[in-house]
This record gives C-alpha cells, sequence and structure tokens, in this order.
C-alpha cells in the first residue's frame, strides 16, 4: 500500500486555509480554567487483600469534586516520576497540564489552530473538559504524553505475522515493546501454515497453534515487567484454516489439565507463580475464530464445508459446519474461549477496502482496521452531559467530540510506533477511536431500562451523533490540513459506508426517543456525506467503544463503556482511607424522573441501603423495577439483565461504531452449550461484529488461596473424599452467643490436634422452626468439615451472610452480626485461624470490628460526616461489597494490589479497589 511521508502532509497543508478555528463553550478568555475549581490536598493509600500497602503518595493535590477513588487510581497509574523525588508529579493539575499542554504545542507547530486565539479556546477548553471528568484518553497517553519527546499514545494494535520464522520472531519482539507501554496487540495467525500441509524441505509445519504456545510463555514472562499491567493479546484463526478444530480447543483442554493440577494440590490462583494456571498454556490471550457468511450459511443449514490450504487456497479437509461451531461452543462454555468475529460484516463496514482487508482486531475486539496499524482511543462520559433537571447538552456533547477528535489526530504524528511500518500506516490511515462510557448510569437517571427498546434507542442516537459529529469533524480537519493518505484511494467506499450509517439513522423511531435526538443525528449524517464528498476525511475511522475500564475510574463513572451497572449500592473509597456504603446517585435521579415524591424516594433508597437490592421496596412500582436491573444479580434478590439484553445492545449501537464494540455477554452458571450456541448464531444475524461469551464460574480460579487449603487438597486422596470421624470421647468448646437480641450456644467438638470436626447450634426451645433448620444447618457443617472441606472455605463462605436476626453483639471482638451465621463463623476465625490465614481471607486483626462498623455506617453523600463510622482497611471491605452483588463465582484477585474485587470486563479483569486493568482503555 502507498505511505503518505509526513513531507507531502505539510505540503499539502501549505495549500489549505491552514487549521481549525474553535469557540469556547465551558470556558471565558482570560480565566484559568484551573482556578475555578476548589483544590484539596489528599493522603492517598492503596492496601492489598491482606493489608499490604501497595501504593501510597500524600499530599496529592486533587479538584474537590474528584472522588477518593478517582484520586487514588490517578495517583497510583498516571503521576509521573519516582515516588519521594523531586520529580515525581503531586497534582492532578500537574498531570492534565503536562498532556494538555503537550498536545497543544504539537497541534500548533503542526498548523493545527488558525489563529493564536483558537489555540488557547482549544487549550482551555480541553483542560475544562479533562478536568471536569467528561472525558479521558486511553491509558497511554496519561503515562507517556510530556514525559517523552515521541512518546507511544495508542492503546490499541494490530500486527501481521508471515508464514516465516523471522516474522514470527519479530511478532514477539513487537509484543514486548508494547505490553511495557501499556499497550494490547492483536494478530491473525492464519497465515501460518497449518500442520496438515508440508515445508518447501519436505518437513511437516507445526502449525499456529505450536507457535501460540511459545507466544503465550514470552507474554506470561514479560508482563510481570510491564509499566503498568498484565500483558493482552488477542489471537485469530480464520474458520477455514485446516487447524482449526485444534485452535478450538486448544484453550479449554488446557483448562482441563489445570482442573486436575488444582486436583492434586496445586494453588488454583490467578497468576500465581507454580499455580495450576501458571503451569499451562494459553493463559495470557484472548482467542476468536474469524468467520464469514459462508461458514455461517453452512452451520444455519446443517451443511459441510472446505478448510484451505494456506500456502496454495486448495481445498484441504471438509468438515461439517455446525460440528465446529459446537466445539467453539463447548470451548466457550468450559473457559470462555473462544469468541468470534465476524468476517463478512467486519469488512462490508470497511472504509478503506482498496488498501487492504480486515483480518484482526486489537485484545479487545473493539479496534479492527488494516494489518499493522494503531489507534488511539478516548472515551466521553455521557452521564457528565445530564442536567440534574434531566436535560441532555447536545452541544456541549458535540463540542467535546470536536475537542477530541482534533486533540487524537495531533496524536499520530507526534506519537512512536513499534515498528517502521507500523507507523507509517497509522500516519496513512489515521485511525481514531473514540467512545464513551457510563451510557448504563445515563440509561437509569433517564428513568430507562438498559434491556428495553426506549434504552436502545436512547444508545442508537446517541451513538449516532458521536460518530457523525466525529466524521464531520474529521472532513473539518481534512479541510483545513488534508484527508488522510489512501483517501483518495478508498473514496467511493468509504462514503458508501458514511451512507450506510445514514440510512440506519433514518431509520431511528422518535417514537421511543425525543425527536430532538433523531433529527440531530439525520441532519449530521447529511453534513457527513456534504463535507466528505467536498474535502474527504482526515481519518479513516473516528469511532469503537472501548472497556474504559481505568479511565472510567478516572472519571466517576458508575458503569464503563456499553456495560449496564453492576449494582445499585457501591462502597465509595474515603479520604482517610476508608470506604462509605451509598446508593448510586443515578438510582434518586430515576425515581425523580419517574414522578416518585421526595419521602418516596427517601423509603426506597434507605431500603436499597439495607438490603442490597431494590427488590420489595416500599412503594416502588412492579413496572419500573426493570429500570434498575443490574449486570449482576443482587446478593439479596434475584433479578439482573438477561444475556439477550447485552447482545441486544450491541446490535442496536453498531450500525453507528466505526469500528466493533467491546462487551463479554455474560451468562449464568447453568447456560448450556446450546444456548451459546444459539448467542453465537444470533449474534451474526443482528449484525454484531465480534462477541465474546462468558459462563460465570466456569474457570475454576480461586480468588483467594491459602497454604493450608493447599496442603489440605495435597493430602486429600485422589480416588474420592474420605470421611475423617471423631472419636467416641471428644474435647469440645461451647460459646455462649447473643445477635440483635437472640440467644444462643453454639458448641465445637475436636479432632485429637485440637482442629474443628462438628458443631451444635441451640437458639431456641426444641421442636421450633428455627431449632430444626439450625440442628440441619449444624449438621451439614459437621459432614462438610469430616469430609475434608477446609475451616477457612467454609469461614469465607458463610462470613457476611444477612438476614435477620441481625444487629450488636455482647462480644467485643465481633461487636456487630449481619446474622447468627455471620457471628459463628466470624467467632470460629478468632478461635481456630491463625493470623495469617485470616488475612488470606480478609479478616485480620479485628477487622470484623471495622466491616461491622462500615456496614452500620448511614448511607450519605457526606464524607466527612460519616467517614468516622467507615473507616477501614480495604482488605476488610471486600466481603463486604462483594456480599452486595453475586460476582463470577471465579473472578481472580487482583494481580497489582491483591484485592478480590475484580469484575470479569471483555475479556479481562479490572480491579474495583486500585483501578487496575488488563486490555484496552
Amino acid at each position: 500500500m502507498t505511505q503518505t511521508s509526513s513531507e507531502t502532509l505539510v505540503t499539502k497543508k501549505g495549500k489549505n486555509v491552514g487549521g481549525r478555528k474553535f469557540k469556547r463553550r465551558f470556558t471565558r478568555s482570560g480565566i484559568d480554567p484551573y482556578s475555578q475549581v476548589t483544590w484539596e490536598r489528599r493522603d492517598v493509600q492503596i492496601t492489598s487483600g491482606s493489608g499490604k500497602t501497595v501504593f501510597e503518595q500524600k499530599g496529592v493535590e486533587a479538584p474537590s469534586f474528584w472522588s477518593q477513588m478517582a484520586t487514588s487510581v490517578v495517583a497510583s497509574k498516571y503521576l509521573y516520576g519516582e515516588l519521594n523525588t523531586a520529580e515525581r508529579e503531586t497534582s492532578i493539575r500537574q498531570l492534565i497540564s503536562r498532556v494538555v499542554n503537550t498536545i497543544t504545542q504539537w497541534g500548533d507547530k503542526d498548523g493545527y489552530f488558525a489563529r493564536t486565539e483558537d489555540l488557547e479556546t482549544f487549550r482551555d477548553e480541553l483542560t475544562y473538559t479533562l478536568l471536569h471528568q467528561r472525558a479521558a484518553f486511553n491509558s497511554p497517553v496519561w503515562f507517556n504524553v510530556g514525559v517523552r519527546e515521541h512518546p507511544q499514545c495508542s492503546a490499541c494494535f494490530i500486527i501481521a505475522v508471515d508464514d516465516s520464522i523471522d516474522s514470527l520472531l519479530e511478532l514477539q519482539q513487537v509484543e514486548a515493546r508494547l505490553f511495557k507501554w501499556g499497550s494490547g496487540t492483536g494478530s491473525n495467525l492464519s497465515t501460518i501454515r497449518s500442520s496438515r500441509e508440508k515445508l518447501s524441505g519436505g518437513g511437516v509445519p507445526s502449525g499456529p497453534v505450536s507457535f501460540m504456545r511459545a507466544f503465550d510463555a514470552w507474554a506470561g514472562t514479560i508482563k510481570s515487567g510491564g509499566k503498568t499491567r498484565r500483558a493482552a493479546k488477542m489471537q485469530i484463526l480464520n474458520s477455514s484454516h485446516p487447524d482449526i478444530m485444534e485452535f478450538v480447543r486448544s484453550k479449554s483442554l488446557e483448562e482441563k489439565k489445570a482442573w486436575a493440577l488444582i486436583e492434586q494440590g496445586y494453588d488454583g490462583g490467578f497468576a500465581v507463580g507454580g499455580g495450576a494456571y501458571d503451569s499451562v498454556a494459553f493463559q495470557n490471550a484472548n482467542l476468536s475464530v474469524r468467520a464469514d457468511d459462508e461458514f455461517m450459511e453452512a452451520v444455519q443449514n446443517d451443511e459441510q464445508y472446505f478448510t484451505k490450504r494456506v500456502v496454495d487456497g486448495r481445498p484441504c479437509e471438509s468438515l461439517k459446519a455446525r460440528e465446529v461451531m459446537r466445539a467453539i461452543a463447548e470451548g466457550t462454555h468450559l473457559c470462555g474461549d473462544p469468541g468470534m468475529q465476524f468476517d463478512t460484516t467486519i469488512n462490508a463496514w470497511h472504509t478503506c477496502p482498496n488498501s487492504g482487508r480486515i483480518n484482526a482486531s486489537n485484545p479487545c475486539s473493539e479496534y479492527m482496521h488494516v494489518d499493522n496499524s494503531a489507534c488511539n482511543l478516548a472515551s466521553i462520559n455521557l452521564l457528565s452531559y445530564l442536567s440534574e433537571q434531566g436535560s441532555f447538552d447536545f452541544a456541549g456533547f458535540e463540542h467535546t467530540v470536536d475537542l477530541l477528535i482534533t486533540a487524537q489526530d495531533i496524536l499520530i504524528d507526534n506519537a512512536s510506533y513499534p515498528t517502521e511500518e507500523i507507523g507509517a500506516n497509522a500516519k496513512t490511515f489515521r485511525q481514531l477511536g473514540l467512545g464513551y462510557a457510563n451510557l448504563g448510569a445515563l440509561l437509569i437517571s433517564l428513568g430507562l431500562a438498559y434491556d428495553s427498546e426506549q434504552g436502545r434507542a436512547w444508545a442508537a442516537a446517541l451513538t449516532a451523533i458521536m460518530s457523525a459529529r466525529a466524521y464531520l469533524s474529521s472532513a473539518e480537519l481534512a479541510e483545513a490540513l488534508a484527508p488522510f493518505g489512501e483517501y483518495a484511494k478508498n473514496r467511493e467506499p468509504m462514503l458508501s459506508v458514511m451512507e450506510k450509517h445514514q440510512s440506519y439513522a433514518k431509520k431511528l423511531g422518535s417514537d421511543l426517543v425525543p425527536s430532538e435526538l433523531t433529527n440531530r443525528a439525520n441532519i449530521l449524517w447529511r453534513e457527513v456525506l456534504e463535507a466528505g464528498e467536498k474535502s474527504g476525511f482526515r481519518n479513516s475511522q473516528t469511532t469503537v467503544l472501548a472497556p474504559t475500564g481505568t479511565i472510567a475510574f478516572m472519571m466517576d463513572c458508575d458503569t464503563t463503556g456499553i456495560e449496564p451497572d453492576i449494582a445499585l449500592v457501591k462502597y465509595k473509597k474515603l479520604a482517610d482511607g476508608g470506604y462509605l456504603k451509598i446508593v448510586n446517585h443515578s438510582v434518586s435521579r430515576a425515581l425523580a424522573c419517574l414522578g416518585y415524591a421526595e419521602k418516596e424516594i427517601a423509603a426506597i433508597t434507605n431500603f436499597i441501603a439495607q438490603n442490597d437490592t431494590i427488590e420489595g421496596a416500599p412503594g416502588l412500582k412492579v413496572e419500573h423495577l426493570p429500570i434498575f436491573d443490574c449486570a449482576f444479580k443482587p446478593s439479596q434478590g434475584e433479578r439482573s439483565i438477561h444475556y439477550s439484553g447485552h447482545l441486544k445492545m450491541m446490535a442496536a449501537v453498531q450500525p453507528f461504531i466505526s469500528g466493533a464494540i467491546s462487551k463479554t455477554v455474560n451468562l449464568p452458571n447453568g447456560a448450556s452449550v446450546e444456548e451459546i450456541f444459539d448467542v453465537y448464531v444470533a449474534a451474526w444475524r443482528m449484525g454484531v461484529k465480534a462477541v465474546a461469551l462468558y459462563r460465570d464460574g466456569s474457570k475454576r480460579t480461586q480468588p483467594l488461596n491459602t497454604a493450608s487449603e493447599s496442603a489440605a487438597a495435597k493430602k486429600a486422596p485422589t480416588f474420592g473424599p474420605a470421611r475423617r470421624r471423631l472419636a467416641d470421647e471428644r474435647e469440645a468448646i461451647t460459646h455462649k452467643f447473643n445477635v440483635g437480641g437472640l440467644e444462643g450456644y453454639l458448641t465445637v467438638g475436636l479432632y485429637e490436634d485440637r482442629t474443628p470436626g462438628e458443631i451444635f447450634i441451640v437458639v431456641a426451645k426444641e421442636g421450633s422452626t428455627i431449632s430444626g433448620v439450625m440442628d440441619a444447618f449444624a449438621t451439614s457443617i459437621s459432614m462438610a468439615l469430616q469430609y475434608g472441606v477446609p475451616l477457612t472455605a467454609l469461614i469465607k463462605k458463610f462470613s457476611f451472610m444477612r438476614f435477620e436476626p441481625s444487629g450488636f453483639t455482647q462480644n467485643k471482638e465481633i461487636p456487630m452480626a449481619m446474622s447468627m451465621i455471620d457471628y459463628i463463623f466470624r467467632w470460629m476465625a478468632v478461635k481456630f485461624l491463625s493470623e495469617d490465614e485470616r488475612k488470606a481471607i480478609g479478616l485480620a486483626g479485628d477487622k470484623s470490628k471495622e466491616v461491622a462498623a462500615a456496614s452500620a455506617a448511614p448511607v450519605s453523600s457526606k464524607e466527612k460526616g460519616s467517614s468516622k463510622a467507615a473507616k477501614h482497611n480495604s482488605a476488610a471491605v471486600d466481603s463486604v461489597i462483594l456480599s452486595t452483588f453475586e460476582n463470577s463465582a471465579d473472578a481472580p484477585p487482583c494481580t497489582a494490589c491483591g484485592s478480590s474485587l475484580m469484575v470479569r470486563q471483555a475479556g479481562c479483569y479490572r480491579c474495583l479497589n486500585c483501578g487496575s486493568q488488563g486490555g484496552c482503555g
């Protein structure tokens, strides 16, 4: 493909009007945006799951309206310089100034501003936007811009690989450099000849799966040396490749090996050196099958299809399409991989087909374009444009799109790239990835259910406006500077794709959303076509929907990317290191939008705070329940968004996105292989470009592990469980307790080594219902102990279980309990576990007292008034936070801080404690 040199661009700039004009919307000339904000100094501390401090910086200057969580994440991830040295940044003001001033200087150098006043306007408006958490660039920009002369600015890369040893080795080298600077890569390995073909020298090729093992080991080795997070990579194979079945089954076979190792006593934790998952392959990459319409139609019609040899394209083997698809579904059911990418759909929306087809994506599947290319991302906080009165600032939203598209385009020519070819293609095609976050919170605040036609219509309309404004801004940049290098070569197909976007905008129904949305979307797309025909476009693509993990924390978003909310109840980190239990602000906004009175709103939010669910709240109309459905089922409720709702949302917004959508569709543990099969077919029919599914609990990763558990597992016989009975005469301890006014007695029978072997619970008169229930429960726990279930596992499972009676106790060690069961198991932790064992499950020292205090803390938005009641360590609050919703059973602990507050997102996990995330954004 033809490259456009930087010298050619300079010449073209000289022939045009030279730069854009910018108007002020958020700022006033001569007034520093920073001066309009109240600043305060905060101490930042992030602790691990065991209570160890993993990051600490005192006196960080932050805007008063930024949460402590946002401050903590930004301080630990983005402030530049070694801690406790003069070069260390100590303020959010320094961080934003470093990035904005550098981008503005580059823009001035490259002719982006028509006048000096436009430069000043752009700088102030971008500063305001970032300072007020209305938008954020992807992580590499915050890491690197203003620190190095030519910094790496892109989070997403697609790297081609050829069927040669030199190319395979170069891929490893390039990936290593990208992982180091916080970016992710994706490659389609279908160019590697299959194990069913022959080498030119007469030997037998090992095939792409064998090289995947080498790539995986390499990524696993270097990920811990990366600047900020674990390696993120995507490996793709076409459904027509002769080794497709080996690829499809590769990860599930390794998963079964991990299970066998766990059963033999190896640690089942995530990223544990020498553990089960550390000992098997393919744990450092997401896998996807690239399927075209021919394959999907063969699946639909239950037909055969041919795989094709890599070297000459001749048919290799006839396979039954449904059997291949079922194997894909079985792999997904077993371990979450592979996902699927729909090749024909992807390339039908390709803006540059005359320069090469789209073969691969980045790790999270949102960036898709030509091989050996890069994309820098940015995301807009949608909720920040919704007023308290419920009106959406469309003009401000479009203004922000203009600012970001310009800033992202400025980055392209001033960034560094891992290879000359990637750098040349980035500057030739100028791919951008603008997206948004907080869609889920916006919909709730508007009183709209995420899984509803109206919710999807709002999302589609907003996405249509964003993408149209982005392309219009790109056309204005092209007029002021020059179109992207290969626009002329791709003019007709790109304008054709713009027409497809416009045709979908015409289908937006104003019966579901305000007419101003649909009217504006149609006006903008018409202007896009007019401007594109006149001036071309500066960028070959402008929008994607990324996971926005870490930067969502920076913007204080309740929800990330296109995701719905996780739970209605959250824990807010306070400046003193504690946490405050709060009901999401969007709940009150939604209730007000729906017409509830202040007293009714207060009663409902108080109910949520007490019960961790809105189900059963006083005065709430049944028809309003779906509005408050979340991604995860609440611990005390039954409702959550069905997986079809996630898929329908993707289908609604996909026609207005240049690239694709990063999203994992979560399925319940009981989902069948057939259901997964059907979801993949449905996604293809709906026109989604790529989809990843994850069945809850499919992996056997253990969130927390202890040495005692590992030792117990090693002792367990491999042929099945054996019961260890107590002696006929045994020692016992009897403990009297009182929970919320209800007295009871707990007796624990002991083995000869004084470890528990049975329990008896007496709480009421013999024959009563509660007496019978507690007796049955005690018997089941006794049997579990005697069959080798570790006491730590039982304590971790039953501590903090919430039901009545609950309340104050007479035990100074455990002053408050959420239930009798909670009290009993926390007492057993104090009595029978060592300090290390209690640390491993977040119950070290008197952490139980602190958690009890936190759980009793009043719901309030005033941090200072409630911080004393909520003062405790993040490790202790893990169990309480997770008790508000049913997180994935196999969510691993964070590799950065050790917290168990990890939530699956787009094939990766993000940490709710420290903000760490693998992947993009």
